[in-house]
């Protein structure tokens, strides 16, 4: 393994977390942009054990939760389930097809969005039902897209790193 190889991982996640405070505000809006800041936790959920992708999806929901403080601790609650059933998932369905990882970035923004739904209580009535099965679904897709993009374009550089005793 070159020297370079370990660095590559934290670039890319850096790299996400960069696009969601710079460029995600220009590709849609709230509703229907991906949202690279899940992809990233996403992502590092393929590689990471439960445990670990649970505290990371704190992590990640903490700093969500900054910036909009009117629901503060329903992301923080909500990327921590999506972050540890993420990585339980990935296990029982062997994440390694593109097509699962697909399914797992679209579900996990989906479930990410209904957790954060049903906690905040923001939505009463049929804008309840429009977010989960509209906006919702979109978001799922265009993140889902923008992920296996990711995954597949940059596969070198996020796949695991393989012991060389």
């Amino acid at each position: 393994m070159r020297r370079t190889d370990r660095y590559r991982y934290p670039i890319m996640m850096t790299l996400l977390i960069l696009l969601q405070f710079t460029v995600r505000s220009r590709l849609g809006g709230d509703r229907i942009a991906p949202d690279f800041l899940l992809l990233a936790l996403l992502i590092y959920t393929i590689r990471a054990e439960p445990g670990r992708s649970a505290a990371v999806g704190f992590a990640v929901g903490l700093l969500r939760d900054a910036l909009t403080p009117a629901s503060f601790g329903a992301g923080a609650l909500a990327h921590t389930l999506v972050g540890f059933f993420s990585s339980w998932a990935k296990a029982v369905f062997f994440a390694e097809h593109v097509f699962v990882k697909g399914c797992l970035f679209f579900a996990g923004t989906w479930l990410r969005n209904f957790i954060v739904l049903l906690v905040s209580g923001r939505l009463q009535g049929s804008q309840v039902a429009w977010e989960l099965l509209v906006w919702s679904p979109l978001q799922g897709l265009t993140t889902a897209i923008v992920g296996v993009s990711v995954m597949w374009f940059f596969r070198g550089w996020l796949s695991p790193r393989r012991s060389t005793a």
